[in-house]
């Protein structure tokens, strides 16, 4: 019995909410919009369930299922359909974005519910998900990047939300435009894919590289194809160096940083390389810039996230972060891990971007931490929902990214993949620099757990330390019920979630990798072929030797992130008085980390002045100076002349003779000139 599992569903629900909000949405009542807004995400993700209960029982030659919907671009030989595509891969990525899309999509029904546009939001924010749907479910190049600009486009209109507030105005632009270089990389990859496999088809394009042999002496064909894509990548899940669009989109209200900004979009660079792990599998030198830059982005926006004050500024820095350890996955081979990682880290860091939204509601639009404190009695179940989530991230075991980290660090120390470029040497820099970030990131998330949540409420003003009036300003009250009940759910993941990959080093089976090993395994393979031919298998104590060591590099995780925790209840618990006069110490430094490295002030003044300054350039001396000077200059002679060849319409006909006179006078005396002649 053949099985169509209708997938053209799962995008076109979430269209049709964003189609009719976008146009009805006016005259609708917010009861409506919500409902709209809400219930076809909501249908969406039914039916993504559905579609994963089928997609269990398909036969094992029928997966990859693709699913053709209609024609598209045929030029001679090269054909793009629009098709979608289901495997391992694309399921896992299905079920984060419309399960954590729709508890987002709820929570938003209440933190909007006192803001303008409230039917726009949800156009917006349904459009989103279609977008992000397609982008996933594509069996093309081509179409993941209609998705890929879509979510791009999705993203400007919810960063720049509040539009007539010009932070946010300029927010969206930023965002838009950095994209739009990583974009360049993207397209120029798919311009090779065509020149060279005349063809942009998932299916077709494995089916030849797998023909390739892995470019251990050298850059080739496929190491430029896989650069040029990571490019696109780095833009989109905001590396190095274009990061700089993600922690300014926190002008966006915060569901749109949760969903956009935490669970899905920045995630979309991740998918896009370990969707092409055949191509990167076959370039050790792609990986390795993968990798370094990956594991750079992480402990670069850790030690900015040690200094920032605003909590939603934290938490950015914190994704970029987080974003560079999925990089660093997929760099070293680990791609399952670094899958692992997106789907926990959806869970954790969507929860912790909603409670935030969850205390921002409660002081009344207040995000400077140093004017927060005491607020776990006030607001209680947004304080244990955040704190499962702070304790998700920081790695502390049994939660979530307990596991998903610690597959990635024990990954970046193991792996061969990297051996042919750089030895051994880079896997254990990668590893202790990952390592290091993990303990950053335990240290900054905690600090914004003791400053939010313990100590005096501070409300009101604040000096540059945090010291702050003990009068509040505010009078801090707890969520309304439609945005505690996403927090619950997503607290629940965040503590159970890492459960489908507890590694064999723990007595677990890893069944995430399982999972996912019929689309990654094949490359894995091939990233080993040549590399290991030969070898002996391992014996049984040598196994022995591989789990030990997978346990005391777990131990050390697990270290740092209790490290990472004493020092920030030494700083912002019991001596409180210490990041003062550890900030007078620093001086300088520490100022240009707050300052973000200058960065900004750096991209500034290379890129973005002199483009206007040219663009003034061109608008003020050539194009007023030169082209609409001599337009207009054109448009007043023909004007003066027009002016005067009027008046000799005067409508006298003694007028008119008398011109014909003259006019037949000089002819006669050019023609007596003539003949003269």
């Amino acid at each position: 019995m053949t099985t169509n599992l209708h997938l053209w569903l799962i995008p076109l629900l979430p269209l049709a909410g964003a189609a009719l909000n976008g146009l009805l949405g006016r005259g609708l009542s917010k009861r409506a919009v919500a409902i709209i807004g809400v219930g076809f995400p909501g249908a969406a993700f039914a039916w993504a369930l559905v579609v994963a209960s089928r997609f269990v029982a398909l036969p094992f030659e029928r997966i990859p299922y693709t699913e053709y919907i209609l024609p598209w671009i045929a030029a001679g030989s090269f054909q793009a359909n629009i098709a979608f595509y289901l495997d391992q891969l694309s399921l896992v990525m299905l079920l984060v974005v419309t399960g954590v899309g729709l508890l987002i999509h709820v929570y938003s029904v209440g933190y909007m519910e006192h803001e303008g546009g409230y039917y726009r939001f949800f156009a917006y924010l349904n459009l989103f998900m279609f977008f992000m749907l397609m982008l996933i479910l594509a069996d093309n190049y081509l179409l993941m990047f209609v998705g890929w600009e879509g979510v791009g486009l999705a993203s400007y209109l919810l960063i720049g939300f509040f539009f007539l507030k010009q932070s946010a105005a300029n927010a969206g632009k930023k965002a838009f435009i950095v994209n739009r270089v990583g974009d360049f990389g993207f397209l120029l990859g798919m311009f090779l894919l065509i020149r060279h496999f005349d063809s942009l088809n998932f299916a077709d394009v494995f089916k030849a590289v797998s023909h390739y042999p892995v470019e251990t002496a050298g850059a080739g064909l496929l190491t430029a194809i896989s650069l040029l894509l990571m490019v696109g990548a780095t833009g989109k899940s905001a590396q190095l160096p274009l990061y700089v669009w993600l922690p300014d989109a926190m002008e966006g209200p915060t569901p749109v940083s949760a969903l956009i900004h935490a669970a899905t979009m920045v995630t979309a660079g991740i998918y896009m390389i370990a969707r092409s792990n055949p191509l990167f599998s076959r370039s050790p030198i792609a990986l390795t810039v993968v990798a370094v830059i990956g594991c750079l982005t992480a402990i670069f926006a850790a030690t900015i996230g040690m200094t920032q004050t605003d909590i939603k500024r934290v938490l950015a820095y914190s994704t970029i972060s987080q974003l560079g350890y999925m990089f660093m996955a997929c760099g070293v081979a680990a791609y399952s891990a670094g899958i692992f990682h997106l789907m926990t880290h959806a869970f954790f860091k969507a929860l912790l971007f909603l409670c935030a939204g969850s205390v921002i509601h409660a002081l009344s639009g207040e995000q400077d931490m140093r004017r927060m404190g005491g607020l776990r009695k006030q607001i209680p179940w947004t304080f244990w929902t955040m704190t499962a989530g702070t304790f998700a991230i920081a790695g502390f075991p049994p939660l979530a990214g307990f596991f998903s980290k610690d597959e990635i660090l024990w990954k970046a120390w193991s792996t061969t993949a990297l051996r042919s470029v750089a030895g051994p040497a880079l896997n254990y820099t990668l590893w202790t620099l990952a390592l290091l970030t993990a303990g950053l990131t335990s240290f900054y998330m905690f600090r914004l757990w003791f400053l939010t949540f313990f100590g005096e409420f501070r409300g009101g003003s604040a000096d540059a330390h945090g010291h702050g009036d003990a009068h509040a300003s505010h009078s801090p009250h707890e969520s309304p019920g439609i945005m505690l009940g996403p927090l619950v759910l997503l607290a629940i993941l965040s503590v159970f979630g890492g459960w489908a990959g507890v590694p064999h080093a723990l007595g677990g089976s890893n069944r995430f990798d399982q999972f996912l090993a019929p689309v990654i395994q094949s490359s894995s393979e091939a990233m080993s072929a040549g590399q290991r031919a030969g070898e002996p298998q391992p014996e049984a104590a040598e196994e022995h030797a591989e789990r030990n060591a997978e346990l005391a590099l777990t131990a050390a995780s697990v270290g740092v992130a209790a490290i990472g925790f004493g020092f920030a209840w030494l700083f912002y618990f019991k001596r409180r008085d210490l990041p003062a006069r550890v900030t007078a110490v620093l001086g300088g430094i520490y100022d240009t980390v707050r300052d973000k490295y200058y960065v900004d002030e750096l991209y500034h003044a290379l890129f973005v002045r002199p483009i206007v300054g040219i663009s003034n350039f061109f608008w003020r001396d050539i194009d007023v100076g030169v082209i609409d000077a001599t337009v207009n200059g054109a448009a007043h002679a023909s004007q003066d002349v027009s002016d005067s060849l009027r008046r000799m319409q005067s409508g006298n006909i003694r007028s008119y003779a008398g011109w014909i006179a003259t006019g037949a006078a000089l002819v006669i005396v050019y023609m007596i000139w003539l003949g003269a002649r």
